[in-house]
């Protein structure tokens, strides 16, 4: 390892395929061997749906080389598809070098011969896939790290339904890539590629047609007009894509009292106000609670840095404090409000499903049955959601209602085939207009939902170990669970197992064998008695082994009290290997 190491240092270094500044910054490496070995042990991995890493120069770096490299693979496939006359949209957020990334991508294509569309400045995510189809493309690229610490940067590609790659073009460009030597990836002057018609620009129509479409999926307009005189939203886009078209969407329903929290109202990928810019994290919330208890506001929101995830609080009417809700609680709220008026203005469709991955909450279950609709669960990934679209389409067999998943994100329409915050936080903003008319909060919604369905409560530990250490760690504990599986988990015992990797269920009470039919994955699934599972899946994007799980309880104290004696035992895989 340490020659192949030494030999790809020395050919960034010296080779003059390779810019000045990329050999400066590896020369100042000269003597590090730890850092020079962590950016050359490997080549930084396409995996099923793109490039995601620290931004640097070297193999295992996110940098014009290797973004230009993967472009290359997509090229060919895209070649060897009959595809490139149809062409490529091209989507960026706010993240360094994002806007340099996506037009070396361009690029690449172009002196492929690929007729490219990129937008003309920073986009969220779920606009790129609405632009997919609207074009009429081929695939699409998104270049984003979605809501990774600012040192990350990402490299999503997305095929012609709208969705994220799956199966089988993840797999066949993926070995495309992996053909290309780093060097002999193509690129062309853009002044060239604009006179050839290759290189083309999107630009404000994209824009108008996408908010139209989010606009369309509102179920009660006319009680937004009754209520949104009376609300007041603090929004905050962390830095990121979502602040123009979160504040455009919320504008044209009438909700005027929205204020954009000042400090990250302006897109900047050093993040200065927070370290990790997730919505999912209580510290990125600081700012925008501060402001929202200043103003009073009933809603406080924040999308993520590429705009396709949505995190909310609420404030309860009677402590005067703001209350968070978890991406499972807010898809659910949402969830019930499309199948339920939908239903009572005769508006469903025939067979209609509702879509979820396998880590997102239980409720799901009983909601779908109270309103007579298919629940369909997918492998974690809001790809697999988007891809049982495509396949309503071409079968027949159901339409799509809404689709959601536990990491805050969630689709309430077809528009598009990725989750969605701007849609998310106009359906949102809608419920709360609708039950505030009946003089109750988002809060007391979720509490109704509960009673109904029971108390349903999920957690997340996601255990972090970097570096090539790490990743040989990550993979003895799921070596461990496959050879060693528990039988008792949180009090809970095990019932079965599904190991996604070697598609098969074990009974563990009877010892019966059965195929699982949802694609191959490196994924665990322990079904536990008393409602309760738990998964393990290393992450495809971050050096992290994550741990999801879920209770059902008779109170909120007994679901917290079984949530945490479940998330105790599986932090203590940690200790695995």
């Amino acid at each position: 390892m340490e020659d192949i190491v030494r030999e790809r240092y020395t050919q960034w270094v010296n080779d003059p395929y390779f810019d000045t500044a990329t050999k400066e910054e590896l020369k100042s490496l000269a003597g590090n061997e730890k850092e020079i070995s962590d950016r050359f042990y490997r080549q930084l991995e396409f995996g099923t749906g793109g490039l995601r890493g620290v931004i640097g120069a070297g193999t295992n770096r996110m940098n014009i080389y290797t973004v230009r490299q993967a472009t290359q693979g997509l090229a060919n496939y895209i070649i060897a598809q009959k595809g490139e006359n149809k062409g490529v949209a091209i989507a960026y957020d706010s993240r360094r070098m994002s806007p340099e990334f996506s037009r070396e991508a361009a690029l690449c294509l172009n002196a492929n011969g690929i007729r490219t569309y990129r937008f003309d400045s920073l986009r969220p995510t779920p606009e790129l896939s609405f632009a997919v189809r609207q074009l009429g493309c081929i695939a699409g690229i998104v270049i984003t790290a979605s809501h990774n610490p600012r040192e990350y940067n990402g490299y999503k590609v997305y095929w012609e339904d709208g969705a994220q790659i799956t199966p089988p073009h993840d797999k066949n460009i993926m070995a495309e890539v992996a053909k290309v030597a780093i060097t002999e990836a193509k690129t062309i002057p853009e002044d060239e590629a604009r006179i050839r018609g290759l290189y083309n620009v999107i630009g404000s129509d994209m824009d108008d047609a996408y908010i139209a479409n989010v606009k369309g999926l509102s179920i009660h307009p006319e009680i937004i007009a009754e209520q949104a005189k009376d609300m007041k939203i603090v929004y905050t886009p962390l830095h990121g894509t979502g602040n123009i078209p979160v504040r455009r969407i919320l504008r044209e329903l009438g909700f005027h009292h929205v204020i954009v929290e000042p400090q990250q109202a302006v897109p900047d990928g050093n993040f200065p106000t927070v370290a990790y810019p997730n919505p999912e994290d209580p510290n990125a919330w600081k700012l925008a609670l501060a402001l929202a208890e200043e103003e009073k506001a009933d809603l406080v929101l924040a999308t993520d840095p590429d705009a396709d995830r949505l995190g909310v609080y609420c404030r309860n009417k009677q402590t005067g404090k703001y209350v968070s809700f978890t991406g499972n609680m807010s898809g659910m709220l949402i969830g019930e409000y499309i199948l339920r008026e939908r239903t009572k203005m005769g508006t469903m469709p025939d067979h209609p499903a509702l879509v979820e991955t396998i880590v997102t909450t239980d409720m799901a279950k009983p909601m779908a049955k109270a309103y007579d609709v298919d629940l369909i669960e997918v492998l974690t990934g809001f790809k697999y959601i988007g891809e049982q679209i495509k396949f309503f389409d071409e079968t027949g067999s159901h339409h799509y209602v809404f689709g959601l998943e536990e990491s805050y994100g969630c689709l309430p329409g077809t528009y598009a085939r990725d989750k969605d915050a701007c849609a998310a936080v106009m359906m949102l903003a809608e419920l709360a207009a609708f039950y505030k008319a009946q003089g109750m909060t988002l809060i007391d919604a979720m509490e109704e939902l509960y009673k109904k369905y029971g108390y349903y409560r999920e957690g997340l530990t996601a255990l972090t170990f970097k570096g090539i250490e790490g990743a040989e760690k990550i993979r003895r504990i799921m070596t461990e669970m496959r050879q060693h599986p528990a039988e008792m988990l949180g009090g809970n015992r095990v019932l079965a197992v599904r190991d996604y990797q070697s598609s098969e269920r074990l009974d563990t009470v009877t010892g019966e064998k059965s195929k699982l039919t949802l694609p191959v994955s490196n994924v665990l699934y322990y079904e536990l008695d008393n409602n309760a599972w738990c998964c393990a899946r290393p992450s495809g994007t971050e050096p992290k082994i994550k741990f999801y799980c879920g209770v059902r309880g008779t109170s909120l104290t007994d679901s917290a009290e079984k949530l945490n004696k479940l998330m105790t035992d599986l932090e203590a895989m940690g200790d695995i290997g």
